[in-house]
């Protein structure tokens, strides 16, 4: 009898096995920028994907520049994050398959309320820089190599300014993600490039505001990539493919659209249609 059990036990633990490992496999790795994770939008966007098809999400939030190399380093079967040239560039070196548009919001200068660089209300991102340079009052940037990093060196750049290169006083890189770097200038009483989905999430607001939005130079794009399988033969493209499909169909552009924060949207969504099979 106690044989005929344990066979039985046995067996069902081998019948289960292969289902538990299939079950354990239905999941990928997404490298982002960590606006997409700092803002809420993947808590409330990866419950309802996996709801649709099974796939579980696991998400590694870095900067843009850190999430394409940890797709680089075959790390992540996804990468979606936002900084465009470097996801072309990463597509033509091979390592991703496609890049697609997702959606997109903007950057904002975010200052203290007391506004010493007098900026506040104006257009023109550039002279407002300008203005912050020649006042020579705090600025911390991130200093991370994210897609908002790069955009904030960009715009220095197009304003005549190389303050990560000169390292006057004012200037200040922390080498953080958006929710610290916001931290930091909360407590210097300092300007700082922020995109406006963190900005909306964040809670820590204190003697903040936005300083400077609006400026067509501040539109901020998301684009998704699935990594090259044949670059990394493990990368599940299948699963990864599901998911970055789910985000350009309707529905998931639909449930971009609908995330809100204090009534606000944080992310538009402008995938192109996708063609018909």
């Amino acid at each position: 009898m106690k044989h005929t059990i344990r066979n039985l036990l046995l067996s069902m633990a081998l019948l289960s096995a292969p289902l538990t490992a299939a079950a354990q496999d239905k999941a990928i790795v997404v490298a982002s920028t960590t606006s997409t994770e700092d803002s809420g939008l993947f808590g409330y966007l990866l419950p309802l994907f996996k709801a649709k098809t099974g796939i579980e999400v696991k998400v590694v939030a870095q900067g843009t520049g850190q999430a394409l190399e940890t797709a680089r380093r075959g790390d992540a079967d996804v990468v979606f994050v936002h900084a465009k040239s470097q996801e072309e560039k990463f597509v033509a070196d091979g390592f991703g398959v496609k890049r697609f548009d997702v959606m997109y919001n903007d950057f904002v200068l975010i200052g203290p309320t007391a506004d010493p660089a007098g900026v506040k209300g104006r257009g023109d991102i550039l002279a407002a820089l300008q203005a912050i340079a020649g006042a020579g009052v705090p600025f911390v940037s991130r200093g991370d190599k994210s897609g908002t990093h790069a955009v904030e060196l960009a715009l220095w750049a197009l304003a005549g300014q190389d303050p990560a290169t000169s390292k006057p006083g004012w200037y200040r890189s922390v080498g953080q993600g958006m929710g610290a770097t916001l931290n930091t200038a909360g407590a210097m009483g300092a300007y700082t490039l922020a995109d406006r989905a963190t900005w909306i999430a964040f809670k820590n607001k204190s003697t903040l505001d936005i300083a400077v939005e609006g400026d067509k130079r501040m539109f901020n794009q998301y684009g998704v990539i699935l990594v090259n399988p044949a670059k990394h033969s493990h990368v599940k493209a299948g699963l990864g493919q599901q998911f970055i499909d789910w985000l350009l169909s309707p529905e998931g552009q639909g449930a971009i659209a609908a995330y809100t924060v204090d009534g606000q949207r944080l992310f538009f969504p402008n995938a192109a249609p996708l063609p018909r099979q």
